[in-house]
């Protein structure tokens, strides 16, 4: 029986974390899946209900589980807090605590939206992208940090981007693993022309590339990155790097695909033990109106079985009955297009668990 652990979180979370819950009963009830679920606070809600965005209740729970599924964290509620108490700090912290290093951000452009990309069909039809990110380490953690006064009684900021080779090695290898598993092409992104991080960040990778002469490593600078995902995306099939890179990248990978509410993520520790979660943001502006996109949380549930659950049939069960609601016509408002069925985000949850039962 493995342990999972639901945090619904702030904004939108609540309500599309419920969707992904409709799933997973239904997979519990009608396919076998044998989990314990328990829930929890995190970010705003956390802060509200035990004055921390991690409550040390929910970091035991985090600790004991095999899987989480998170929501959404964030709001211009805590804004004014102090920086450890913003809801982001609960996110970062399940990171850190949990040691989740690996960060897997897939870019699939399903056929059926391929017309609510704001690139061309023609250049992003077939997209299929894993982005592997590097979680715990780089700018985020490193120190010291902060903001202080200079001599001539100026403010400046200053972060510290730090990077050994031993967390190199660790993300190197699951990307290679990755890649091997896929067409056995990687693709290591950084900035080593101008920065000593990037540059020891490339030797290492080279160094790793000794060790999987089946996979074939390229390099490329994360500016020309940015670039190519928007050229000519399919060129890349993995593509890893830092922590800083691979939030921007994925994000702007995540928009090839009409929305970034089709996205789902899973940030997992060494023993593939792992927090899944889509890759949008609480969007507070829409919370409550019943509008927005449980997809991405749904096939966040999809990545759960099969990387930490191992129930890889179960995952592709989900993820066929989210491309059957498609081919079907439903859209939320983010994916909606001309002459496509507009619903709310109750039926689009409800259309897939229909979909699982047929």
């Amino acid at each position: 029986m493995n342990k999972l652990i639901i945090l619904p979180g702030d904004g939108i979370g609540p309500e599309i974390v419920a969707e992904a819950e409709k799933v997973l009963e239904e997979l519990r009830t009608g396919f076998g899946l044998a989990v314990e679920i328990e829930h929890a606070p995190v970010g705003g809600a956390g802060y509200e209900a035990h004055g921390h965005p991690l409550p040390q209740s929910t970091l035991a729970l985090a600790r004991a589980a095999d899987a989480m599924l998170l929501g959404a964290v964030g709001g211009p509620k805590w804004d004014r807090l102090e920086r450890s108490l913003r809801p982001e700090q609960g996110l970062l912290g399940l990171r850190a605590e949990l040691q989740l290093f690996s960060n897997l951000r897939p870019a699939i452009l399903y056929p059926q939206l391929a017309g609510a990309s704001t690139l061309k069909p023609e250049v992003v039809s077939g997209l299929d992208i894993m982005i592997v990110r590097e979680l715990t380490g780089g700018i985020y953690f490193g120190k010291p940090r902060g903001i202080r006064q200079r001599e001539d009684g100026q403010l400046e900021g200053y972060n510290t981007l730090v990077y050994c080779e031993s967390e190199i090695e660790r993300i190197g290898r699951f990307a290679f693993e990755i890649a091997r598993k896929r067409s056995g092409r990687l693709c290591s992104v950084d900035k080593a022309n101008v920065l000593e991080v990037s540059e020891l960040w490339r030797t290492v990778m080279t160094r790793i590339a000794n060790e999987f002469t089946d996979v074939e490593l390229s390099h490329m600078y994360v500016d020309n990155a940015a670039m190519q995902l928007v050229r000519a995306p399919k060129q890349f099939d993995v593509m890893v790097t830092g922590n800083m890179f691979g939030d921007i990248l994925s994000d702007a990978a995540a928009m090839l695909t009409g929305s970034i509410g089709m996205l789902p993520s899973a940030s997992l520790d060494s023993q593939s033990r792992g927090m899944y979660e889509p890759i949008h943001g609480s969007a507070p502006d829409i919370a409550g109106k019943g509008i927005a996109n449980p997809l991405a949380t749904i096939l966040s549930v999809a990545m759960m079985l099969r990387y930490s659950l191992d129930r890889v049939d179960l995952a592709e069960r989900v993820e066929q009955a989210v491309g059957q609601v498609l081919d079907d016509g439903l859209r939320t408002p983010d994916i909606a297009s001309a002459g496509m069925r507009t619903v709310g985000t109750r039926e689009m949850g409800a259309a897939v668990v229909a979909a699982l039962r047929s």
